[in-house]
């Protein structure tokens, strides 16, 4: 029987009991626009999304966990106006429009596995899916949810009552925007399914429609994706707040409007990662990549531990001391993990009771700053058996993903081959007897081309343990030094 977890819904504006539809579990999580690099503001809603998904799965749950790549129609403006930003990087970059997609998307995925974040089961490209699009548009057209202007076909708000329900929206501030210069958009909060082709440029990405050349409204992508591979109603849908107000709303529409059903159940959003002068945006150039941290010899994971510093609701304030800060403390936390080998078998039961604390922050709307502090706690107390404190923060760990049990001290080993070549390891973790070997034949065969002039082999070997991570240095005395990461491939 799965635990019982709290969620703070967007739609309630109330925390609530989770209680799903589907099994598995129906999980869509906006995805990235890949027309630049993922900013690390953007990298903390994903972060919250994947503590979320690694709570169902530790609540009991399975997931089918959907995030979706935006590589057209995405404008620069929420209002249907400005550039594609997808063009636009093109035209920065100098590229195709798809090998730019191609390349950023590439970077998205490698942040997230940087950042211990779990792949999600499906990947679907809007490129991949203007059929699906088409349909839903289509469908609107139908029940008359739509019009026709001279640059596209819009979604007219008027007639779905309940638009202003998710968001909040004041109908009055929203009928004194109407005032403002709106195009031939019959209302502010109209908005685009389908854009026409502009007639004085070529676009790399279009596509034919029954309503001439054109491309996708950013709105129209998601709602078609998500209905594609998760059941009405989708259990769970995240984004960032800024999506609250219009791309979200929008989707609601669109997609009930269409459809008659409920379109989601429980709505969570993440809010924003601020610098000192304010929000963090790739329009502003005021942004930090995650190889920014990288390249500051900061541990990428010490940013997944900063995010818990804050709950996902609340803003957090970036700063290189915080972050430095979050990078010492997980030093310490893995340096307090015992040094012991878990060889008898853990009740359960203990486990579940010494981890009581943590799990009630976890399934209390992903309270992270708690349950960080319940793990600190548990790694304090002297009076735990170390076998089962270390089971504890192994299975504390597969939510926090924070590869705890990552020792960090390094082990030290002398080794003599048997043609007598001199040997030491130095590991960040203890080493397998056949990753010994396997180093060890390596160092014998360079050590012996090196002294037949075979220098072509000798670097040859030098650069494979390299790829590996692995760097080697011969001292004075004859012996070779070979300085190991944490993890060996085999």
């Amino acid at each position: 029987m799965p635990r019982t977890i709290y969620l703070y819904n967007t739609a309630s504006r109330n925390k609530e009991q989770f209680e799903p539809v589907h099994d598995p579990v129906g999980m869509y999580c906006c995805g990235p626009t890949v027309y630049n690099f993922a900013h690390i503001g953007n990298l903390r809603t994903y972060i919250f999304e994947d503590v979320l998904k690694r709570v169902l799965l530790s609540a009991g749950y399975k997931v089918k966990h959907v995030i979706n790549i935006t590589d057209v129609g995405h404008l620069t403006s929420d209002a249907d106006t400005g550039e594609d930003k997808m063009e636009k990087g093109a035209q920065r970059e100098g590229k195709t429009v798809w090998d730019i997609a191609e390349f950023f998307t590439s970077r998205f995925s490698q942040n997230l596995k940087d950042l211990n974040i779990i792949q999600p089961d499906i990947w679907p490209k809007a490129t991949d899916h203007i059929s699906q699009m088409i349909d839903l548009v289509k469908e609107l057209e139908k029940k008359g949810y739509t019009y026709r202007t001279s640059d596209g076909i819009y979604f007219d708000t008027s007639r779905f009552d309940s638009y202003c329900k998710f968001a909040r929206l004041n109908p009055e501030s929203l009928r004194a925007g109407e005032r403002v210069e709106m195009g031939e958009k019959r209302s502010a909060t109209d908005f685009a399914l389908w854009k026409f082709s502009p007639t004085d440029k070529k676009r790399q990405m279009e596509w034919q429609s029954p309503w001439g050349v054109g491309f996708p409204g950013w709105h129209i992508e998601c709602s078609a994706m998500a209905q594609k591979y998760l059941s009405l109603p989708i259990d769970i849908h995240c984004g960032g707040s800024d999506h609250i107000r219009v791309h979200h709303t929008n989707e609601i529409a669109q997609s009930e409007a269409a459809t008659g059903k409920q379109f989601v159940r429980y709505w969570l959003h993440g809010e924003f990662l601020v610098l000192d002068k304010g929000k963090m945006a790739k329009s502003d150039g005021n942004f930090i990549t995650l190889d920014s941290i990288k390249e500051a010899q900061i541990p990428q994971l010490a940013y997944r531990l900063f995010c818990f510093t804050a709950h996902y609701r609340t803003p957090l304030t970036f700063s290189w001391e915080g972050l430095q800060a979050s990078a010492h403390s997980l030093q310490n936390l893995r340096s307090m993990v015992p040094d012991v080998d878990n060889c008898r078998q853990i009740d359960n039961g203990v486990i579940e009771k010494l981890l009581h604390p943590f799990y009630m922050a976890v399934y209390d709307d992903l309270n992270m700053p708690r349950a960080v502090a319940a793990l600190w706690d548990l790694l304090r107390d002297r009076a735990i058996d170390p076998v089962v404190k270390r089971a504890c923060v192994s299975c504390a760990d597969e939510i926090l993903g924070l590869d705890l049990l990552l020792e960090q001290r390094k082990f030290s080993e002398e080794l003599i081959g048997s043609d007598g070549v001199k040997i030491k390891l130095i590991s960040e973790s203890r080493l397998s007897d056949t990753d010994k070997i396997n180093i060890v034949e390596k160092i014998r065969i360079r050590k012996a081309a090196r002294e037949s002039r075979d220098f072509t082999t000798a670097d040859r070997i030098r650069d494979e343990l390299g790829g590996l991570g692995i760097t080697i240095k011969d001292l004075p005395d004859g012996t070779t030094e070979c300085t190991i990461p944490a993890s060996v491939p085999g």
